[in-house]
Protein backbone atom coordinates (compact mmCIF):
# COMPACT_ATOMS: atom_id res chain seq x y z
CA UNK A 1 0.00 0.00 0.00
CA UNK A 2 1.56 3.14 -1.24
CA UNK A 3 2.01 5.63 1.55
CA UNK A 4 1.41 2.54 4.56
CA UNK A 5 3.01 3.55 7.94
CA UNK A 6 3.41 0.11 9.11
CA UNK A 7 2.12 -0.03 12.94
CA UNK A 8 3.32 -3.31 14.84
CA UNK A 9 3.24 -2.67 18.50
CA UNK A 10 6.12 -4.21 20.72
CA UNK A 11 2.75 -5.23 23.18
CA UNK A 12 -0.19 -7.10 23.97
CA UNK A 13 -1.82 -4.75 25.74
CA UNK A 14 -3.37 -1.99 24.63
CA UNK A 15 -3.81 2.35 25.19
CA UNK A 16 -7.16 4.04 25.12
CA UNK A 17 -6.09 7.96 24.71
CA UNK A 18 -8.84 10.60 25.05
CA UNK A 19 -9.16 13.25 23.10
CA UNK A 20 -9.32 17.28 24.18
CA UNK A 21 -7.82 20.64 23.94
CA UNK A 22 -4.32 19.23 24.10
CA UNK A 23 -4.60 16.61 21.25
CA UNK A 24 -7.61 17.69 18.85
CA UNK A 25 -5.27 17.74 15.59
CA UNK A 26 -4.64 15.84 12.78
CA UNK A 27 -1.08 15.95 13.70
CA UNK A 28 -1.33 15.35 17.56
CA UNK A 29 -3.27 12.36 16.81
CA UNK A 30 -0.99 10.55 14.43
CA UNK A 31 1.53 11.51 16.51
CA UNK A 32 -0.49 9.91 19.27
CA UNK A 33 -1.19 6.48 17.63
CA UNK A 34 2.40 6.19 16.65
CA UNK A 35 3.81 5.88 19.99
CA UNK A 36 0.98 3.55 21.10
CA UNK A 37 -2.58 4.81 21.60
CA UNK A 38 -4.68 1.79 20.06
CA UNK A 39 -8.23 3.42 20.84
CA UNK A 40 -9.04 7.10 21.06
CA UNK A 41 -11.87 8.28 23.20
CA UNK A 42 -14.37 10.76 22.41
CA UNK A 43 -15.59 12.44 25.80
CA UNK A 44 -19.32 13.57 25.15
CA UNK A 45 -19.05 15.19 28.55
CA UNK A 46 -16.73 17.91 26.91
CA UNK A 47 -16.93 19.35 23.76
CA UNK A 48 -19.61 19.75 21.33
CA UNK A 49 -21.16 17.66 18.12
CA UNK A 50 -18.73 19.74 15.91
CA UNK A 51 -15.93 18.57 17.41
CA UNK A 52 -16.17 14.92 18.01
CA UNK A 53 -16.76 15.06 14.41
CA UNK A 54 -13.60 16.51 13.57
CA UNK A 55 -11.73 14.37 15.64
CA UNK A 56 -13.50 11.57 14.14
CA UNK A 57 -12.46 12.73 10.35
CA UNK A 58 -8.86 12.98 11.64
CA UNK A 59 -9.02 9.45 12.82
CA UNK A 60 -10.44 7.91 9.59
CA UNK A 61 -8.36 9.83 7.71
CA UNK A 62 -5.29 8.41 9.87
CA UNK A 63 -6.51 4.48 9.99
CA UNK A 64 -6.88 5.16 6.03
CA UNK A 65 -3.34 6.48 5.60
CA UNK A 66 -1.75 3.85 7.85
CA UNK A 67 -3.79 0.45 7.18
CA UNK A 68 -4.33 -0.01 10.66
CA UNK A 69 -7.82 -0.20 11.65
CA UNK A 70 -8.19 2.40 15.48
CA UNK A 71 -10.65 1.63 17.42
CA UNK A 72 -13.41 5.26 18.55
CA UNK A 73 -15.00 5.27 22.13
CA UNK A 74 -17.80 7.61 22.53
CA UNK A 75 -18.32 8.11 26.13
CA UNK A 76 -21.42 9.67 27.04
CA UNK A 77 -22.27 11.60 30.22
CA UNK A 78 -25.00 9.98 31.84
CA UNK A 79 -27.15 11.88 34.43
CA UNK A 80 -24.94 14.51 36.38
CA UNK A 81 -26.72 14.80 39.67
CA UNK A 82 -25.41 18.49 41.05
CA UNK A 83 -26.87 20.96 44.12
CA UNK A 84 -28.25 24.32 43.28
CA UNK A 85 -26.30 27.58 43.29
CA UNK A 86 -25.64 30.10 46.61
CA UNK A 87 -26.42 33.91 46.22
CA UNK A 88 -22.76 34.38 47.21
CA UNK A 89 -21.59 31.71 44.90
CA UNK A 90 -20.56 29.35 47.88
CA UNK A 91 -20.60 28.62 51.80
CA UNK A 92 -19.01 27.06 54.36
CA UNK A 93 -20.45 24.24 56.10
CA UNK A 94 -19.68 23.32 59.17
CA UNK A 95 -19.20 20.07 61.14
CA UNK A 96 -21.78 19.05 63.05
CA UNK A 97 -24.37 21.61 61.47
CA UNK A 98 -27.74 21.54 60.23
CA UNK A 99 -28.21 21.89 56.27
CA UNK A 100 -30.71 21.07 54.27
CA UNK A 101 -31.46 20.15 50.87
CA UNK A 102 -35.00 21.09 49.01
CA UNK A 103 -36.59 21.23 46.03
CA UNK A 104 -36.75 25.39 45.81
CA UNK A 105 -35.17 27.08 43.03
CA UNK A 106 -34.08 30.03 45.40
CA UNK A 107 -30.25 30.61 45.72
CA UNK A 108 -29.23 28.99 48.69
CA UNK A 109 -27.64 30.04 51.83
CA UNK A 110 -24.85 28.05 54.34
CA UNK A 111 -28.34 26.72 55.46
CA UNK A 112 -29.46 24.95 52.81
CA UNK A 113 -29.70 25.04 48.83
CA UNK A 114 -31.47 23.48 45.99
CA UNK A 115 -31.37 19.28 45.10
CA UNK A 116 -33.50 19.57 41.77
CA UNK A 117 -33.39 15.76 41.67
CA UNK A 118 -36.65 14.73 43.52
CA UNK A 119 -35.44 11.08 42.90
CA UNK A 120 -33.15 11.62 45.42
CA UNK A 121 -35.58 12.63 47.75
CA UNK A 122 -38.02 9.76 47.30
CA UNK A 123 -35.00 7.52 47.94
CA UNK A 124 -33.64 8.28 50.62
CA UNK A 125 -33.35 7.12 54.04
CA UNK A 126 -32.75 8.76 57.50
CA UNK A 127 -28.85 7.79 58.25
CA UNK A 128 -27.53 7.42 54.73
CA UNK A 129 -24.94 9.46 53.05
CA UNK A 130 -24.69 11.82 50.24
CA UNK A 131 -21.26 12.79 48.78
CA UNK A 132 -20.70 16.30 47.51
CA UNK A 133 -17.81 17.66 45.43
CA UNK A 134 -16.25 14.11 44.56
CA UNK A 135 -16.76 13.36 48.52
CA UNK A 136 -14.83 16.12 49.53
CA UNK A 137 -18.17 17.27 51.63
CA UNK A 138 -20.41 14.60 53.22
CA UNK A 139 -23.97 15.20 54.84
CA UNK A 140 -25.81 12.25 56.78
CA UNK A 141 -29.84 12.11 56.57
CA UNK A 142 -31.44 12.51 59.47
CA UNK A 143 -35.17 12.96 58.46
CA UNK A 144 -36.97 12.36 54.62
CA UNK A 145 -39.43 15.11 54.20
CA UNK A 146 -41.71 15.21 51.01
CA UNK A 147 -39.61 17.98 49.70
CA UNK A 148 -36.78 18.01 51.64
CA UNK A 149 -34.26 16.25 52.80
CA UNK A 150 -32.54 17.53 56.44
CA UNK A 151 -29.13 16.56 56.93
CA UNK A 152 -25.99 16.73 59.16
CA UNK A 153 -22.57 18.05 57.88
CA UNK A 154 -20.69 15.40 58.79
CA UNK A 155 -17.65 15.99 56.85
CA UNK A 156 -17.28 20.45 56.36
CA UNK A 157 -15.61 22.35 53.75
CA UNK A 158 -16.50 25.16 51.14
CA UNK A 159 -19.39 23.95 49.18
CA UNK A 160 -20.13 26.23 45.65
CA UNK A 161 -22.63 25.94 43.11
CA UNK A 162 -23.48 23.23 40.93
CA UNK A 163 -21.04 20.76 42.58
CA UNK A 164 -21.77 17.23 41.92
CA UNK A 165 -23.24 14.60 44.06
CA UNK A 166 -23.15 11.43 44.68
CA UNK A 167 -25.30 8.54 46.09
CA UNK A 168 -23.48 5.16 47.04
CA UNK A 169 -26.06 3.64 49.48
CA UNK A 170 -28.96 3.51 47.65
CA UNK A 171 -30.21 2.86 43.44
CA UNK A 172 -31.70 5.59 42.27
CA UNK A 173 -34.79 5.30 39.78
CA UNK A 174 -33.13 7.35 37.02
CA UNK A 175 -32.14 5.70 33.53
CA UNK A 176 -28.55 5.77 32.89
CA UNK A 177 -29.79 7.49 29.49
CA UNK A 178 -30.40 11.02 29.62
CA UNK A 179 -31.98 13.05 27.06
CA UNK A 180 -28.48 14.87 25.89
CA UNK A 181 -27.02 11.29 26.10
CA UNK A 182 -29.33 9.98 23.62
CA UNK A 183 -28.90 12.84 21.23
CA UNK A 184 -25.24 12.19 21.85
CA UNK A 185 -25.57 8.42 21.06
CA UNK A 186 -27.40 8.82 17.80
CA UNK A 187 -24.79 11.37 16.64
CA UNK A 188 -21.95 9.03 17.58
CA UNK A 189 -23.77 6.07 15.41
CA UNK A 190 -24.51 7.94 12.95
CA UNK A 191 -21.07 9.58 12.65
CA UNK A 192 -19.63 5.44 12.77
CA UNK A 193 -18.12 4.97 16.31
CA UNK A 194 -17.01 1.23 17.41
CA UNK A 195 -17.68 1.07 21.22
CA UNK A 196 -20.59 3.38 23.26
CA UNK A 197 -19.23 4.00 26.87
CA UNK A 198 -22.18 4.11 29.07
CA UNK A 199 -22.44 5.65 32.44
CA UNK A 200 -24.11 5.66 35.37
CA UNK A 201 -24.97 1.86 34.96
CA UNK A 202 -26.51 0.40 38.16
CA UNK A 203 -28.30 -2.45 37.29
CA UNK A 204 -28.55 -4.58 34.19
CA UNK A 205 -31.88 -3.28 32.77
CA UNK A 206 -29.31 -0.14 32.06
CA UNK A 207 -27.18 -2.46 30.04
CA UNK A 208 -30.60 -3.57 27.93
CA UNK A 209 -32.15 -0.58 27.83
CA UNK A 210 -28.61 0.91 25.85
CA UNK A 211 -28.36 -2.45 23.53
CA UNK A 212 -31.89 -1.88 22.32
CA UNK A 213 -30.53 1.66 21.29
CA UNK A 214 -27.59 0.68 20.13
CA UNK A 215 -29.11 -2.17 17.86
CA UNK A 216 -25.40 -3.82 17.06
CA UNK A 217 -23.92 -0.51 15.38
CA UNK A 218 -21.71 -0.72 17.94
CA UNK A 219 -20.18 -2.23 20.89
CA UNK A 220 -21.96 -1.22 24.57
CA UNK A 221 -18.40 -0.97 26.99
CA UNK A 222 -20.05 -0.54 30.69
CA UNK A 223 -17.66 2.02 32.47
CA UNK A 224 -18.66 0.19 36.19
CA UNK A 225 -18.40 3.59 38.54
CA UNK A 226 -21.39 3.03 40.83
CA UNK A 227 -21.16 0.52 44.12
CA UNK A 228 -24.64 -0.57 43.46
CA UNK A 229 -23.54 -2.42 40.35
CA UNK A 230 -21.30 -4.26 41.86
CA UNK A 231 -24.37 -6.41 43.36
CA UNK A 232 -25.15 -7.66 40.01
CA UNK A 233 -21.76 -8.01 38.38
CA UNK A 234 -22.18 -10.96 36.52
CA UNK A 235 -24.88 -9.89 34.93
CA UNK A 236 -24.03 -6.81 34.18
CA UNK A 237 -20.80 -7.70 32.88
CA UNK A 238 -22.22 -10.26 30.80
CA UNK A 239 -25.04 -8.08 29.25
CA UNK A 240 -21.52 -5.86 27.74
CA UNK A 241 -19.55 -6.46 25.24
CA UNK A 242 -16.49 -4.81 27.10
CA UNK A 243 -16.11 -2.88 30.48
CA UNK A 244 -14.25 -0.32 32.24
CA UNK A 245 -13.31 0.24 35.88
CA UNK A 246 -13.95 3.49 36.08
CA UNK A 247 -12.00 4.46 39.64
CA UNK A 248 -13.26 8.17 39.02
CA UNK A 249 -16.87 7.83 40.60
CA UNK A 250 -16.42 4.61 42.18
CA UNK A 251 -13.72 6.04 44.26
CA UNK A 252 -15.70 8.81 46.01
CA UNK A 253 -18.64 6.29 46.39
CA UNK A 254 -16.41 3.58 47.57
CA UNK A 255 -14.26 3.72 50.59
CA UNK A 256 -10.60 4.47 49.34
CA UNK A 257 -9.38 0.48 50.88
CA UNK A 258 -12.44 -0.66 48.65
CA UNK A 259 -11.66 0.50 45.46
CA UNK A 260 -8.44 -1.86 44.36
CA UNK A 261 -10.49 -5.17 45.50
CA UNK A 262 -13.42 -3.40 43.14
CA UNK A 263 -10.63 -3.43 40.19
CA UNK A 264 -9.67 -6.59 40.88
CA UNK A 265 -12.88 -8.50 40.98
CA UNK A 266 -13.99 -6.30 37.78
CA UNK A 267 -10.92 -7.20 35.69
CA UNK A 268 -11.00 -11.05 36.91
CA UNK A 269 -15.33 -11.36 36.08
CA UNK A 270 -14.70 -9.52 32.89
CA UNK A 271 -11.89 -12.08 31.72
CA UNK A 272 -13.41 -15.13 33.15
CA UNK A 273 -16.36 -14.00 30.39
CA UNK A 274 -14.35 -13.22 27.73
CA UNK A 275 -14.66 -9.35 27.55
CA UNK A 276 -12.25 -6.87 27.28
CA UNK A 277 -11.44 -4.81 30.09
CA UNK A 278 -10.26 -1.44 30.34
CA UNK A 279 -8.49 0.07 33.87
CA UNK A 280 -9.27 3.82 33.63
CA UNK A 281 -8.82 7.30 35.53
CA UNK A 282 -5.34 8.48 37.34
CA UNK A 283 -2.87 6.19 35.90
CA UNK A 284 -0.95 8.82 35.38
CA UNK A 285 -2.55 12.15 36.85
CA UNK A 286 0.70 13.66 37.33
CA UNK A 287 1.64 14.07 33.60
CA UNK A 288 -1.00 16.36 33.47
CA UNK A 289 1.57 19.22 34.10
CA UNK A 290 4.43 16.93 34.37
CA UNK A 291 6.91 14.93 31.79
CA UNK A 292 7.03 12.28 33.94
CA UNK A 293 4.75 10.00 36.40
CA UNK A 294 5.36 9.41 39.86
CA UNK A 295 6.69 5.50 40.89
CA UNK A 296 2.96 5.24 42.13
CA UNK A 297 1.64 5.80 38.71
CA UNK A 298 3.83 3.41 37.15
CA UNK A 299 3.48 0.70 39.39
CA UNK A 300 -0.48 1.13 38.99
CA UNK A 301 -0.40 0.50 35.37
CA UNK A 302 1.92 -2.29 35.78
CA UNK A 303 -0.14 -3.70 38.18
CA UNK A 304 -3.41 -3.30 36.27
CA UNK A 305 -1.44 -5.81 33.35
CA UNK A 306 -0.28 -8.17 36.33
CA UNK A 307 -4.31 -8.32 36.82
CA UNK A 308 -5.28 -9.35 33.63
CA UNK A 309 -6.45 -5.79 31.71
CA UNK A 310 -6.61 -5.66 28.17
CA UNK A 311 -6.35 -2.03 28.23
CA UNK A 312 -5.35 0.97 30.34
CA UNK A 313 -6.57 4.27 29.88
CA UNK A 314 -5.51 8.08 29.58
CA UNK A 315 -7.83 10.68 30.34
CA UNK A 316 -7.07 14.50 31.48
CA UNK A 317 -3.31 13.43 30.42
CA UNK A 318 -3.81 12.89 26.52
CA UNK A 319 -7.28 15.77 26.53
CA UNK A 320 -6.20 18.28 28.42
CA UNK A 321 -2.42 18.15 29.94
CA UNK A 322 0.38 19.50 29.16
CA UNK A 323 2.55 16.11 27.36
CA UNK A 324 0.09 14.01 25.77
CA UNK A 325 2.99 12.66 23.33
CA UNK A 326 5.03 11.77 26.70
CA UNK A 327 2.44 9.75 28.58
CA UNK A 328 1.24 7.98 25.70
CA UNK A 329 4.86 6.86 25.48
CA UNK A 330 5.51 6.40 28.97
CA UNK A 331 2.52 3.96 29.19
CA UNK A 332 3.74 2.22 26.11
CA UNK A 333 7.09 1.95 27.80
CA UNK A 334 5.60 0.27 31.25
CA UNK A 335 3.45 -1.75 29.21
CA UNK A 336 6.01 -3.20 26.99
CA UNK A 337 8.71 -3.95 29.96
CA UNK A 338 5.97 -5.57 32.12
CA UNK A 339 5.03 -7.89 29.35
CA UNK A 340 8.91 -8.88 28.61
CA UNK A 341 8.87 -9.74 32.39
CA UNK A 342 9.19 -13.55 33.09
CA UNK A 343 7.35 -12.52 36.43
CA UNK A 344 4.31 -11.56 34.44
CA UNK A 345 4.24 -14.44 32.26
CA UNK A 346 4.55 -17.09 35.07
CA UNK A 347 1.68 -14.90 36.47
CA UNK A 348 -0.18 -15.43 33.29
CA UNK A 349 0.51 -18.73 33.33
CA UNK A 350 -0.14 -19.77 36.62
CA UNK A 351 -4.06 -18.58 36.59
CA UNK A 352 -5.12 -20.49 33.00
CA UNK A 353 -9.12 -19.87 32.47
CA UNK A 354 -10.94 -23.33 32.04
CA UNK A 355 -11.66 -23.31 28.29
CA UNK A 356 -15.40 -22.47 27.67
CA UNK A 357 -18.05 -25.35 27.19
CA UNK A 358 -18.52 -25.02 23.44
CA UNK A 359 -16.28 -26.33 20.46
CA UNK A 360 -14.84 -22.68 20.07
CA UNK A 361 -13.67 -22.44 23.39
CA UNK A 362 -11.81 -25.66 23.35
CA UNK A 363 -10.29 -24.58 20.18
CA UNK A 364 -9.17 -21.42 20.97
CA UNK A 365 -7.76 -23.04 24.06
CA UNK A 366 -5.62 -25.39 21.75
CA UNK A 367 -4.95 -22.88 19.64
CA UNK A 368 -2.90 -21.72 22.53
CA UNK A 369 -1.43 -25.00 23.65
CA UNK A 370 -0.49 -25.97 19.84
CA UNK A 371 1.52 -22.89 19.77
CA UNK A 372 2.95 -22.98 22.67
CA UNK A 373 4.20 -26.59 21.98
CA UNK A 374 5.14 -25.59 18.33
CA UNK A 375 6.68 -22.48 19.30
CA UNK A 376 4.45 -20.91 16.50
CA UNK A 377 5.22 -16.88 15.42
CA UNK A 378 1.51 -16.72 15.30
CA UNK A 379 -2.23 -17.53 15.92
CA UNK A 380 -4.36 -16.16 13.59
CA UNK A 381 -8.31 -16.30 13.99
CA UNK A 382 -10.38 -15.64 11.23
CA UNK A 383 -13.41 -14.00 13.04
CA UNK A 384 -16.27 -12.05 11.51
CA UNK A 385 -17.83 -10.94 14.44
CA UNK A 386 -14.82 -10.49 16.79
CA UNK A 387 -15.75 -13.97 19.13
CA UNK A 388 -13.06 -16.16 17.66
CA UNK A 389 -10.40 -13.54 18.63
CA UNK A 390 -11.82 -12.64 21.73
CA UNK A 391 -11.70 -16.42 23.14
CA UNK A 392 -8.09 -16.79 22.37
CA UNK A 393 -7.59 -13.42 23.90
CA UNK A 394 -9.10 -14.48 26.53
CA UNK A 395 -6.41 -17.16 27.29
CA UNK A 396 -3.41 -15.16 27.08
CA UNK A 397 -1.25 -16.97 24.54
CA UNK A 398 2.28 -16.64 24.33
CA UNK A 399 2.27 -16.06 20.25
CA UNK A 400 0.50 -12.80 18.94
CA UNK A 401 -2.72 -13.20 17.71
CA UNK A 402 -3.71 -12.36 14.28
CA UNK A 403 -7.43 -11.27 14.06
CA UNK A 404 -7.85 -11.68 9.98
CA UNK A 405 -12.18 -10.35 8.99
CA UNK A 406 -13.46 -9.11 6.14
CA UNK A 407 -15.56 -6.55 8.58
CA UNK A 408 -14.26 -3.30 9.39
CA UNK A 409 -16.29 -2.64 12.08
CA UNK A 410 -15.06 -5.56 14.10
CA UNK A 411 -11.58 -4.87 13.33
CA UNK A 412 -11.60 -1.79 14.64
CA UNK A 413 -13.38 -3.10 17.53
CA UNK A 414 -10.71 -5.52 18.49
CA UNK A 415 -8.21 -2.87 18.30
CA UNK A 416 -9.44 -2.52 22.40
CA UNK A 417 -8.46 -6.96 22.93
CA UNK A 418 -5.18 -7.71 24.15
CA UNK A 419 -2.96 -9.38 21.91
CA UNK A 420 -5.08 -9.01 18.95
CA UNK A 421 -3.29 -7.17 15.81
CA UNK A 422 -6.66 -6.49 13.63
CA UNK A 423 -6.11 -6.69 9.61
CA UNK A 424 -9.67 -6.07 7.77
CA UNK A 425 -8.84 -8.90 4.74
CA UNK A 426 -11.22 -9.97 1.94
CA UNK A 427 -13.07 -12.71 2.17
CA UNK A 428 -12.31 -16.64 1.91
CA UNK A 429 -14.40 -19.24 0.79
CA UNK A 430 -12.30 -21.95 1.88
CA UNK A 431 -9.99 -23.39 4.45
CA UNK A 432 -6.81 -23.61 1.81
CA UNK A 433 -7.39 -20.38 0.69
CA UNK A 434 -7.89 -18.95 4.09
CA UNK A 435 -4.36 -20.94 4.92
CA UNK A 436 -2.83 -19.42 2.46
CA UNK A 437 -4.06 -15.72 3.37
CA UNK A 438 -3.50 -15.93 7.00
CA UNK A 439 0.48 -17.35 5.91
CA UNK A 440 0.64 -13.81 3.21
CA UNK A 441 -0.71 -11.83 6.04
CA UNK A 442 1.62 -13.08 8.67
CA UNK A 443 4.70 -12.88 6.77
CA UNK A 444 3.67 -8.90 5.51
CA UNK A 445 2.47 -7.74 8.99
CA UNK A 446 6.06 -8.98 10.45
CA UNK A 447 4.66 -11.90 12.38
CA UNK A 448 6.22 -14.32 10.78
CA UNK A 449 9.09 -15.40 8.10
CA UNK A 450 10.31 -17.78 5.80
CA UNK A 451 10.49 -21.18 7.96
CA UNK A 452 8.17 -20.67 10.48
CA UNK A 453 5.03 -22.16 11.65
CA UNK A 454 1.70 -20.64 12.82
CA UNK A 455 -1.63 -21.62 14.08
CA UNK A 456 -4.73 -21.26 12.22
CA UNK A 457 -8.17 -21.09 13.25
CA UNK A 458 -11.55 -20.67 11.49
CA UNK A 459 -14.84 -21.52 10.84
CA UNK A 460 -16.43 -23.79 8.10
CA UNK A 461 -19.03 -22.33 6.69
CA UNK A 462 -16.14 -19.74 6.16
CA UNK A 463 -18.24 -15.51 6.84
CA UNK A 464 -20.30 -17.14 9.20
CA UNK A 465 -20.29 -15.75 12.63
CA UNK A 466 -20.30 -18.43 15.65
CA UNK A 467 -18.70 -21.36 13.76
CA UNK A 468 -15.61 -21.69 15.00
CA UNK A 469 -14.75 -25.76 14.12
CA UNK A 470 -11.32 -25.69 12.51
CA UNK A 471 -7.57 -25.86 13.79
CA UNK A 472 -4.30 -25.65 11.28
CA UNK A 473 -0.63 -25.78 11.40
CA UNK A 474 0.86 -24.29 8.90
CA UNK A 475 4.82 -23.40 7.78
CA UNK A 476 5.45 -20.48 5.95
CA UNK A 477 8.10 -21.45 2.59
CA UNK A 478 8.72 -20.45 -0.23
CA UNK A 479 6.98 -22.43 -3.61
CA UNK A 480 8.13 -22.53 -7.23
CA UNK A 481 5.77 -19.34 -7.58
CA UNK A 482 7.18 -17.42 -4.74
CA UNK A 483 4.43 -17.83 -2.23
CA UNK A 484 3.76 -19.24 0.92
CA UNK A 485 2.17 -22.49 0.56
CA UNK A 486 2.88 -25.53 2.98
CA UNK A 487 0.25 -26.76 5.26
CA UNK A 488 0.35 -29.03 8.29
Amino acid sequence: MPGRHHILRRRRAKVVATLGPASSSAEMIETLHKAGADVFRLNFSHGDHADHARNLGYIRALEKKTGHPIGVLADVQGPKLRVGRFSNGHVILQKGQAFRLDLSPMPGDVGRVQLPHPEIIAAATPGMNLLIDDGKLKLRVDHVRSDHLECTVVVAGRLSDRKGVNVPDVILPIPALTRKDREDLAFALEAGVDFVGLSFVQRPEDVIEARELVAGRAWILTKLEKPQALVNLDEIIALSDAVMVARGDLGVELPAEEVPLAQRRIVRKARELGKPVIVATQMMESMISSPTPTRAEASDVAGALFEGADAVMLSAETAAGQYPLEAVDMMDRILTRVERDSEWRQTMDERPLAPETTSAGAIAAAARQVADSAGAKAIVAFSHGGSTALRISRQRPTAPILGLTPVMETARRLALAWGVHAVKIEPHETMTAAVQGALDVARREGFATWGDEIVVTAGIPFNTPGTTNALRVATLTRSPRGAADQEN
